[in-house]
């Protein structure tokens, strides 16, 4: 057997583990209630239900932590690509002072633990009255997903040859026209991983969710997950079902961003 066929086969193997908690999640999520604490474990749901769908949407409102996810993830996401940029473009192509001192600094601020910033932004948002408010939530998350944006936008930056721009100049085109019709288009794929990056990490955050919005109109999936349910009793079906469907735009999310990556690297060319 070919060492190729070996690590194939040990690549699938590998991804069928990792899969394995999603598919308990998916037959879970179909499962009546009877047949979750059944022992031992079926596993397909039959009879399939969608019982546990329809208790997550209409018992649990659902519906409005997901909209909620969808708007702050949004929001951040425009926010720290459309800072993040500029801010990358100029740390890869100037050699402005003290740029090493920048760099180490926004990567101390990316792995900076976001419990210890908690108790302080707590009492800022209170005081400019923004708790209970979308944001309360899209502050934090872009100041805490910035840096690590810029360092992948930085990086896709740099492989961009400096040549083009400097064709772009000749030809008399402007600053901003460079960077948008020519750099752009070449660092695709880096800008899309960064916003990538970024929705999922405000997707699935949970601490400040929890602490900045106590309001349920503006509370997010994860922190209505946690809240199903009541002191004796927890849900499982209902939070199969909801994390299921939380789950589903990170899926998309990852396909849209295997097309873009293609369609950037295919058309991110300048033509003489």
């Amino acid at each position: 057997m070919r060492a190729g066929t070996v690590a194939d086969i040990a690549g699938v193997a590998v991804g069928v583990v990792f899969l394995l908690p999603v598919l308990w999640l998916a037959v879970g999520a179909f499962k009546p209630v009877s047949a979750l604490g059944a022992f031992p474990p079926e596993l397909l749901p039959i009879p399939a239900t969608t019982s546990n769908f329809a208790a997550a949407f209409a018992t649990n409102n659902f519906g409005v932590f997901l909209g909620n996810s969808v708007i702050v993830g949004a929001m951040s996401t425009v926010i720290v690509v459309c800072l993040g940029l500029p801010a990358a473009y100029g740390l890869s192509r100037t050699s402005m002072r003290g740029r090493g001192g920048v760099l180490t600094g926004l990567l101390v601020i990316s792995v900076f633990p976001v419990i210890v910033t908690i108790p302080p932004l707590y009492v800022a948002l209170r005081t400019l009255g923004w708790l209970n408010s979308y944001q309360a939530l899209v502050l934090p998350y872009v100041a805490f997903n910035l840096p690590l944006a810029i360092w992948t936008m930085r990086n896709s930056l740099l492989a961009v040859s400096p040549q083009m721009e400097e064709a772009a100049e000749v030809d008399g085109a402007s600053l901003p026209r460079t960077i948008l019709q020519i750099i752009v288009p070449q660092a695709l794929p880096g800008i899309f991983v960064a916003a990538v990056l970024t929705f999922v990490a405000c997707w699935q955050e949970f601490l400040m969710a929890l602490s900045f919005n106590s309001n349920a109109a503006y509370q997010t999936a994860p922190v209505g997950i946690a809240l199903f349910g009541g002191t004796f009793q927890l849900p499982y079906g209902t939070i199969f079902a909801a994390s299921l469907v939380a789950l589903l735009p990170i899926l998309l999310l990852v396909l849209a961003l295997r097309r873009w990556v293609v369609d950037g690297l295919s058309t991110g060319s300048v033509k003489g």
